[in-house]
């Protein structure tokens, strides 16, 4: 028997048409190269959204075609993003930290046909255009002018293309499994992956953030999305952000400053923000070094990188709560979320800290395990360690273009590359990749832990782990760090801070300073830079 009740798709179009109706005046603040702070409201932007539809279909843009951006946080990139979706097409996000033969290889492995690019990166895809085999042409992201001389071919400018437009676009009946968007992983190992996300999938992960457990955004909310919108849709925040009625305030090209960012806290009245570890860093310093305050800001989301407990208690003295959020590009992005249950707040400091550290509590949508080498399921223990699997509605079945195989599979569940725990009450800790895991002497060591265990030092700014070999014991951990610029701390106390804080036999036996610690295009630590860098290193 089956229920009667209405089955309307699940589709981005049904995001933009809510917002329109219900929050229309709602703001959307951004930084932009061509104005310090734009002003327009959801109402205006979901106009805009029809000009550039109706743009779009001039070009001759046909269902399911991919539209790529190059592009910051920002009010145009926003109507990009529902412009395209729902009229059929797929909006391609791409990263434009990544390698230039990383972007040629996405954007023609994609079959991009128009790019949508910020002025900033324009003479990025100057020297690419060459090699770009199926783009026809390029839309840059300012007015006129603002329009950079560019030898781009057929290049136009974005207020130009979309200003004699009207803004009433009719809107297709999509199918909610049709695809919506894609982002291509960061291709640590090999050439980038693409993830093909569908209008239901979004529409759920979108309603699985929103919960109260976790983002739990609401029209009392200001939300500023310093994660790039060019990766893995801004952690979802421009979807949920709209479903909601968040005002939303965009960085634009300051997502890094510090200066900046305390400014559109305070001027904005921001309260709730999401970022990698380091924009809160950098956030952190300035406020410190200024006695600037966020009164507004309350909650501060961490992904992308492991968040060491000194930047919780640097943080929580400007009275901003840290929550720990974990996924990936081939989860939309979220799986678990760091909110303490009642009881865990009359914990003692270090119990609570402990908990705070992990990478958060599973989130309805996702299921998750932890398997053995041999694949069998581990218990949530909190102690049992294994590969870390994951399944749902929102997590990818293969790879675009890839069989489904290639997506690492087993028995239906997504291998995320993870080395975790999970304790009985659901709360999942990441111990390593499963590529930098250390194996000493037979036995794991987590170099996860031991960094943040090392950032809690007061002279470091940042710190990483890798294994090295060991004519003993195969491998030991090698601890690798930069130090605070007026600082001058000598490795043996570094070392010895570590003792009680870890596993004494997790200690490494040696601490390298160097001037800067490598990163990946999406903000995390490249271990694999480090294991090159380091690769004539031995004990």
């Amino acid at each position: 028997m089956l229920g009667d009740m209405m089955g309307d798709s699940l589709t981005i179009t049904s995001i933009m048409n809510f917002a329109k109706q219900v929050f229309s005046s709602t703001e959307i603040v951004s930084v932009t190269a061509d104005n310090p702070r734009h002003r327009s409201t959801f109402g205006e932007a979901f106009e805009r959204t029809g000009q550039l539809a109706n743009a779009l279909a001039r070009l001759g843009c046909a269902e399911g075609d991919r539209i790529a951006t190059l592009a910051w946080n920002d009010y145009r990139h926003f109507e990009l993003y529902y412009a395209i979706s729902c009229s059929g097409y797929v909006c391609h996000t791409i990263n434009p930290r990544l390698f230039p033969e990383q972007i040629i290889y996405i954007a023609n492995h994609a079959e991009d046909q128009w790019v949508f690019v910020d002025p900033a990166f324009v003479p990025l895809l100057e020297q690419a255009q060459a090699q770009l085999t199926s783009v026809r042409g390029y839309i840059v992201l300012t007015d006129q002018s603002n329009m950079p001389e560019t030898s781009l071919a057929n290049a136009m400018c974005y207020e130009t293309f979309i200003a004699d437009e009207p803004s009433q676009f009719d809107w297709p009946e999509l199918d909610e499994n049709s695809a919506s968007s894609l982002c291509y992983t960061s291709g640590t190992t090999g050439n980038p992956k693409g993830v093909l996300y569908s209008h239901r999938s979004t529409v759920l992960h979108c309603m699985g953030t929103n919960a109260g457990d976790v983002l739990g955004l609401s029209s009392a909310e200001v939300v500023m999305p310093v994660v790039p919108m060019f990766h893995v849709n801004a952690w979802g925040t421009i979807y949920g952000a709209a479903a909601s009625g968040s005002k939303l305030v965009f960085p634009g090209p300051k997502m890094g400053d510090g200066e900046t960012l305390a400014a559109l806290i305070n001027e904005e009245q921001v309260s709730l923000a999401l970022g990698v570890p380091t924009v809160w860093l950098a956030l952190v310093n300035y406020l410190e070094e200024t006695g600037t305050t966020v009164k507004s800001f309350k909650k501060a989301v961490v992904g992308g990188a492991a968040c060491p407990l000194s930047l919780m208690k640097a943080m929580d003295k400007h009275e901003v709560s840290i929550h720990v959020g974990w996924g990936m590009t081939e989860m939309s992005p979220l799986g678990t979320y760091n909110t303490l249950l009642p009881w865990m707040h009359e914990l003692p400091e270090d119990e609570k800290d402990k908990y705070r550290l992990k990478a958060g509590r599973l989130i309805y949508g996702v299921d998750m395990r932890i398997v053995d080498e041999a694949g069998v399921a581990l218990p949530w223990d909190g102690e049992a360690s294994g590969r870390l699997q994951v399944r749902g509605p929102w997590v990818c079945k293969a790879y675009y273009k890839m069989e489904a195989s290639e997506a690492h599979l087993p028995d239906g569940w997504f291998d995320t590359g993870d080395v975790a725990t999970i304790d009985p009450y659901g709360y999942m800790a990441i111990t390593d990749r499963t590529k930098d895991v250390i194996k000493s002497g037979g036995e794991w060591i987590s170099s996860i832990d031991v960094e943040n265990a090392a950032m809690g030092h007061p002279d470091i700014v940042e710190a990483a782990v890798i294994g090295v070999p060991h004519p003993k014991w195969t491998e030991r951990p090698l601890l690798i760090v930069v130090k605070k610029p007026d600082a001058n701390p000598k490795k043996e106390d570094l070392l010895k801070f570590l003792d009680g804080k870890i596993a004494r036999w997790w200690i490494p036996e040696d601490c390298v300073f160097v001037e800067e610690i490598p990163h990946t295009a999406t903000g995390k630590v490249s271990k694999k830079d480090l294991r090159d860098q380091f690769r004539e290193y031995s004990y």
